[in-house]
């Protein structure tokens, strides 16, 4: 426990990052010998600049209270010397030598973890794909990995909690904070429902430009393989899909409309290499695991307006003025009857304004 401590130390220090960590261990050993070594064997190290700010540092910080604080936050943190340290990053390029967590950390024991990444401007195509895949991954038992961004992230960690799958968030700020403050609520969700959340950044940590691309290689570290279902091509998907590639793992791309700029993502991984999939199935065959043969076919309803409705959804979305139009039926009947099907969650109206099914 005594070293576990000194490794805590050095990754709350921010001259030192897990390239210069390495160095330090092989230098003196342990990283008890590297935190209480003189400061000109220190500077034979790092340079001398950075050794005088760590002296600093180290000098007016207690490693006995910011355990206990760390403790009174419910936050506990994990190295890459420990055996409960998650597998998958460990074998990954450049892992984080310390990771903290707020949850449940008997998930970084999971094998079974598929990241599911995309664009914060998500459109209803990306939508209805990310909700699809998501969903047939978790009846797959596998746990769903993401940033907690906006967009196609927060649609794959509510999904998976709204299938009682598991999730694991990886933040770019402390894991004590929400970022962005829209995701509260499935931040809440995670830990209350048995997930986890975790970050290499110390609790505190506000996100900066530079922490989401970092953020990334965890991301495409504890995945045993990422999909992305929509991006631009300057997406921050691509960077996680690009660390998969590093790390020689599968990616997946599901192709949209050519004419949508959010599938420039997609369709450029594909011409370098990742798996064209369009649904769960085709993703679990493509890693030889046992699909769980549930299909996802339209809703049927014992209510025959409902059921009315479900049929001209069924290729088409629809406007509310459309849909009156078609099936003629008095609007104020017609919005309770949509009412209804959207707290049965047989379909949902887009921001667009257009009703479209969720029964796939």
């Amino acid at each position: 426990m005594q070293e576990k401590l000194y490794w805590l130390g050095f990754s709350l220090f921010p001259g030192i990052g897990p390239k210069k960590f390495r160095q330090l261990l092989e230098a003196f050993g342990s990283a008890e010998n590297a935190w209480n070594a003189s400061e000109s064997s220190f500077e034979a190290i790092a340079k001398p600049a950075l050794a005088q700010k760590f002296f600093v540092f180290k000098k007016n910080f207690s490693l006995d209270s910011y355990v206990k604080n760390l403790e009174a936050k419910n936050i506990w943190f994990v190295t890459l010397a420990d055996n409960d340290y998650p597998e998958l990053l460990r074998q990954s390029a450049n892992p984080p030598f310390v990771l903290f967590g707020k949850g449940n950390p008997d998930l970084f024991l999971l094998q079974n973890t598929l990241g599911v990444v995309g664009t914060r401007k998500i459109t209803t195509y990306g939508r209805q794909v990310t909700e699809m895949v998501t969903r047939e991954l978790v009846e797959a038992n596998f746990c769903i990995i993401s940033g907690l961004a906006m967009g196609v992230d927060a649609i794959a960690h509510q999904t998976a909690l709204e299938n009682k799958g598991k999730t694991i968030a990886v933040l770019g700020c402390g894991v004590d904070l929400c970022f962005p403050k829209e995701n509260e609520k499935i931040y809440e969700r995670i830990l209350s429902e048995g997930s986890l959340i975790v970050s290499e950044y110390p609790p505190g940590s506000q996100p900066t430009k530079g922490s989401f691309p970092s953020r990334n290689r965890i991301i495409a570290g504890l995945s045993k393989a990422i999909v992305v279902t929509e991006g631009a091509e300057d997406s921050g998907a691509l960077i996680t899909a690009e660390d998969c590639f590093v790390n020689k793992r599968s990616v997946f791309a599901i192709p949209g409309p050519i004419t949508s700029s959010l599938s420039k993502g997609p369709n450029k991984l594909l011409k370098k290499g990742a798996v064209l999939v369009t649904s769960g199935d085709d993703i679990l065959s493509s890693l030889g695991e046992a699909s769980p043969m549930i299909k996802h076919t339209l809703f049927k309803s014992d209510v025959p307006d409902e059921q009315t409705i479900i049929t001209l959804l069924a290729h088409e979305e629809l406007t509310f003025d459309e849909l009156v139009k078609r099936i003629s039926f008095d609007p104020s009947r017609l919005n309770i009857i949509l009412s209804v099907m959207e707290i049965k969650k047989i379909l949902r109206k887009s921001d667009q304004g257009k009703y479209h099914l969720l029964g796939y």
